[in-house]
């Protein structure tokens, strides 16, 4: 049943990225409001583009190590018995296919939500971004609690 929630975060982010695709113009700044812009920009690397190459074959590595990692996750969830962990997991796994299928369709990660604070921007991300922080910050948050009880 946790993976209503991969499969949820994956129609969101592509449903999303399809409204961007769709309704915004590339590389040009739409502002919102102050410290928020809608920005379509295409992330052929992994985080902060980081690995953004224009070889051809770097989507294919790319994606193949997101799917193992999708694949080593679905392990772990089966293992898990913490609904935190398995909150995470979840997310994580929806935002890794989510970005795969874009790398797949378009060779690169679609990106449009643009924060900044002044001149300083935080590069570009996406729903699917989003969903695989968040999943982090909750495995984490449950690991902080299991130490603080070990410690107890």
């Amino acid at each position: 049943m946790i993976y209503v929630l991969s499969l949820g975060v994956i129609v969101l982010d592509q449903l999303t990225k399809w409204w961007a695709l769709i309704g915004l113009p590339k590389w040009e700044a739409v502002s919102v409001f102050p410290c928020f812009n809608l920005y379509l920009t295409f992330n052929k690397g992994v985080s902060f583009s980081f690995l953004s190459n224009n070889h051809p074959v770097t989507p294919w590595i790319l994606s193949g190590l997101a799917i193992a990692i999708c694949i080593m996750i679905v392990g772990w969830m089966r293992r898990e018995k913490s609904r935190l962990v398995l909150t995470g997991l979840a997310l994580i796994l929806g935002g890794a296919i989510a970005n795969v299928i874009d790398r797949i369709r378009f060779g690169a990660v679609v990106d449009f939500l643009d924060f900044y604070i002044g001149r300083y921007h935080w590069p570009a991300f996406n729903i699917a971004d989003s969903a695989i922080c968040l999943g982090v910050m909750l495995i984490f948050i449950h690991w902080m609690k299991e130490s603080k009880r070990a410690k107890d």
